[in-house]
């Protein structure tokens, strides 16, 4: 049987790349009744019907899935956030960094506009930048008009699957049309095969860019915890995540309990202060979330 990938999804059919082939696929009918809908990111088993129209039989495993936008086996966000216009977010920046923990995508934290700060405004915000290299996040500098963008970015997405996240207004766009276009000869053969151009419908599709895939749409903008239950919450703060294993009560919500190591760990200073804080707001929301039926 052979297999492919979805690189793209429109108007009910799916577009498999297999090699060098791209192959237009409808799903199977059974799917519907399964509960099955395939997704851009999908590794497949598919049937050639004709001459060159197929179906998708089987729809492998996947790693991790994404509702905005309907992507599948992704690695890692670029997760696009800029140090002024609009002002550096630390609240916003965690609630990204918490959905993607609990999706288990890698974030890579891209700061844009870096030279639009004064000296004052950099030390100001530099202790945060600090803070989220010391837990262990992955960071990158850009700037207007970075010439050098392609090659800070190109060893990360290289045998990665990426997609980009990030509030609007803080240079998604402008990142992608940055890095697309100096790989023109790649993804014109695949705009090509998948018939880019011919539809107006926003649709997701993977092209592949610096030796990975990237998903060529600038992403969503909010996340929310709609997946997220309070006892996995912790999981997705990597210092909490730690700390909890020391925690006299396996399911302990880092409240009031006694023996609780991440409150030791906030008193101490050893875990930040504003993360704990957006912790307990978090935990807020989904306490607060509508029951699910």
């Amino acid at each position: 049987m052979p297999k492919g990938q979805i690189r793209k999804a429109l108007s009910g059919f799916y577009y498999v790349q297999d090699g060098e082939k791209f192959i237009q696929c409808r799903g199977r009918g059974v799917f519907r009744n399964r509960g099955i809908s395939p997704l851009v990111g999908d590794f497949v088993d598919y049937e050639v019907e004709g001459g060159s129209d197929g179906t998708i039989t089987v729809v492998h495993e996947r790693k991790n899935a994404l509702i905005r936008p309907p992507i599948a086996n992704i690695d890692q966000a670029l997760l696009v956030f800029s140090l002024t216009e609009p002002d550096f977010n630390p609240l916003l920046l965690d609630r990204f960094l918490v959905v993607l923990e609990s999706f288990q995508v890698e974030p890579i934290i891209c700061l844009t506009k870096t030279d639009l700060l004064s000296e004052a405004q950099l030390a100001k915000i530099q202790p945060f930048l600090d803070d989220y290299q010391e837990i262990g996040y992955q960071m990158i500098e850009t700037y207007k008009d970075d010439g050098d963008l392609v090659g800070k970015l190109s060893p990360l997405l290289e045998d990665k699957i990426s997609v980009l996240a990030g509030q609007s207004g803080v240079g998604k766009s402008t990142m992608l049309n940055t890095v697309l276009p100096a790989l023109n000869l790649k993804t014109g053969v695949i705009s090509e095969a998948l018939g880019r151009g011919k539809h107006t419908t926003r649709h997701v599709e993977l092209v592949e860019v610096c030796g990975g895939l990237l998903a060529d749409t600038p992403g969503f903008s909010s996340f929310d915890f709609d997946e997220i239950e309070k006892e996995e919450l912790s999981e997705c703060f990597p210092e909490f995540r730690e700390a909890s294993k020391r925690c006299k009560f396996r399911e302990c919500l880092h409240i009031s309990e006694p023996k609780c190591a991440v409150l030791a760990d906030v008193e101490s200073g050893k875990i930040k202060g504003y993360r704990y804080k957006h912790y307990v707001k978090f935990l807020e929301e989904i306490n607060d979330r509508k029951p699910r039926y």
